[in-house]
């Protein structure tokens, strides 16, 4: 089974937060990048048996793609989507948000961004979203945010702020967006360390030489098996995630550089996702 792990829908790039439009600019040529229910639909059913779709929200930047969005998507075609619910743990009212969400049992987990939230991973004010997640066995994952929004703090970003928790919380599933980019190395040792924590490489692909090294480094760490496929749609269609990522071994042809075995790039594609997301 094919699972796209980083997927995202909005109605207006304006539910973005501010100041998106340069990096919108950057990444895909237009401010107005559309990424509607009916654009994700017909990507995903091209290629992939599931897809995850992410909420937002950041009352620091202002963003917000509403969970409500996210959830009737869901409902319509739950044996394809797999909802994730944008959280701000910043907020006093958090936890009976992510408890009434739990209860509504639309959402595997929960999507929250340091960077972009502007918190410390072992700010007190986020153990308890912790506490319940691990409880009720959501998944948090952890968007890194760092260069989409001029003020998110990359300060907050490194990944191995995340050790503190784990070591609290060892029986939470984190999941770590875009390999921690730029601190790959960072999160391929949590990796390793920690059995309950995985990473996307969403993002990553569309850069197809610092999808190499980071897939060799991660083969080199017997790491791979933590790798989560995600396409990171709109920016990138599933299809074409996945056929670069199975041509990700052309820089090697004719050097003497080391290549990502073809069976641990399947393993990305079509298995690690469902133990992470225990769809199995």
């Amino acid at each position: 089974m094919i699972v796209d792990s980083h997927t995202h829908i909005w109605e207006t790039p304006g539910q973005l937060g501010t100041s998106t439009g340069d990096y919108l600019r950057r990444q895909a040529g237009k401010a107005n990048l559309t990424a509607k229910a009916e654009q994700h639909l017909s990507a995903a059913t091209d290629c992939v048996d599931r897809s995850v779709v992410l909420g937002f929200r950041s009352r620091f930047l202002g963003a917000e793609i509403p969970n409500d969005l996210i959830a009737r998507y869901v409902r319509k075609h739950p044996e394809r989507m797999i909802g994730l619910a944008g959280l701000d743990p910043t907020e006093p009212d958090m936890p009976d948000r992510l408890t009434a969400l739990a209860d509504e049992g639309v959402f595997r987990g929960v999507v929250i961004s340091p960077a972009a939230q502007d918190f410390h991973p072992a700010d007190s004010r986020v153990w308890r979203l912790y506490e319940l997640c691990q409880q009720r066995g959501l998944v948090v994952l952890v968007h890194q945010g760092t260069h989409f929004w001029p003020r998110a703090k990359m300060e907050y970003a490194r990944p191995y702020l995340w050790d503190e928790v784990l070591r609290e919380f060892g029986e939470l599933r984190l999941i770590i967006a875009h390999l921690g980019h730029p601190w790959v190395d960072e999160t391929l040792a949590l990796l390793g360390k920690h059995p309950n924590v995985y990473a996307d490489i969403a993002g990553l692909i569309r850069r197809p030489w610092h999808a190499y090294t980071a897939l060799v480094q991660a083969h080199q760490y017997a790491v791979t098996d933590k790798l989560l496929f995600g396409s990171d749609f709109p920016f990138l269609a599933p299809s074409e995630a996945i056929e670069s990522l199975y041509r990700i071994n052309e820089f090697a042809h004719g050097t003497h550089l080391p290549t990502v075995p073809r069976e641990a790039l399947r393993g990305l594609v079509e298995r690690n996702a469902q133990t992470a997301f225990d769809l199995e």
